[in-house]
C-alpha cells in the first residue's frame, strides 16, 4: 500500500530532536539548490512574503525533491488559507497571533480531517494513490501556532491544553511590542519573556520553538526550544562579510609590503 511522504520535521520533534526551518528562499530553484544538504524543513512565508496559492504548489514540490518538510505560514487562522496551503502540498501549517485557546482550536479544526477537525475533503499531491490518505494526513500534518501577543501570554495555559499542535512558537518580533521594546528582538526584557515562555511550554510537556539567530541558537536551545526558524539571508550576509574581510585583509597585507 502506498504511503504518504513522511513528515521529517514531525518525526524529529517526536523523537526529541531539533528542527531547523529555513526561511527566505522564495523560489523553487533556490530550495532545490540546498537538496544536497538534506535540510529538515523549509519555511514558506505567506504572512509577510510571497508564498500564496499561486506558487505554493511549486514551492512545496521543490521541498519534496529535497526530502524536506514544507511548512507554510498563512496570514491568519482562516480555514480557506489553511486549506489552500495544505491542499497544494504543504506538509505543515504555521499560524500567527494565536492568542486564545479558541484560536488554537480553530487552527486544528482547519488543519485536520474528521474525526479530529473539519478540514475540507480534498486529496493533495501528497495523497495521490494513497488509499487511507485522510487518516495518514492527520498523522503527518505538522501544526505550528505562534505565541506572540500579550493576550497569548495571559492565556498560555489554556492554549497549551489544545491537542494536535506540534509546536508552540514564541515570536520575539511581535512580543517586543508587547513588552514595550518595539523591534528590539534581543533586548533583555524581550529575551526574558521569550525564555520564560519557552520554559513554561516545556514544563507543560509541549514542544517550543523560536527564531534562531547565529548568536542566540545555543542559548535558546539550552533553554529548551527544539524548533528554530532561521533566515537564509543572514547566513549569506555572514558568509559574504567573512569573504570580504578575508580579501580586505590580504589587500592590507599587500599594501603594507610595498
Amino acid at each position: 500500500m502506498r504511503q504518504i511522504r513522511a513528515n521529517r520535521a514531525k518525526q524529529r520533534l517526536a523523537a526529541g530532536q531539533h528542527v531547523i526551518a529555513i526561511e527566505g528562499l522564495n523560489h523553487p530553484d533556490a530550495i532545490e539548490r540546498l537538496a544536497p544538504l538534506q535540510p529538515q524543513a523549509f519555511w514558506l512565508e505567506g504572512e509577510h512574503w510571497i508564498a500564496s496559492p499561486t506558487n505554493i504548489g511549486d514551492l512545496t514540490r521543490a521541498c519534496d525533491v529535497s526530502g524536506s518538510t514544507s511548512i507554510a505560514r498563512v496570514g491568519r487562522a482562516e480555514k480557506q488559507l489553511i486549506y489552500h496551503a495544505l491542499d497544494l502540498g504543504a506538509q505543515g501549517i504555521a499560524v500567527p497571533h494565536v492568542s486564545t485557546a479558541e484560536d488554537a482550536a480553530r487552527v486544528v479544526d482547519a488543519a485536520k480531517f474528521a474525526p479530529i477537525g473539519h478540514r475540507g475533503i480534498y486529496i493533495s499531491r501528497q495523497g495521490i494513490d494513497v488509499p487511507d490518505y485522510f487518516q495518514q494526513a492527520n498523522h503527518e500534518t505538522l501544526v505550528v501556532v505562534f505565541i506572540e501577543d500579550a493576550e497569548a501570554l495571559d492565556n498560555l495555559d489554556a492554549i497549551l491544553e489544545v491537542d494536535h499542535i506540534d509546536v508552540f512558537f514564541v515570536g520575539p518580533g511581535d512580543l517586543s511590542q508587547a513588552v514595550g521594546h518595539v523591534g528590539e528582538f534581543t533586548h533583555p526584557a524581550v529575551s526574558k519573556v521569550v525564555d520564560d515562555t519557552i520554559r513554561h511550554i516545556i514544563d507543560r510537556g509541549r514542544a517550543a520553538g523560536t527564531v534562531g539567530f547565529q548568536d542566540n541558537m545555543a542559548h535558546v536551545a539550552e533553554v529548551g526550544a527544539k524548533f528554530f526558524l532561521c533566515g537564509a539571508t543572514s547566513w549569506v550576509l555572514q558568509g559574504f562579510n567573512d569573504l570580504r574581510g578575508t580579501l580586505e585583509g590580504i589587500e592590507r597585507q599587500g599594501a603594507g609590503a610595498k
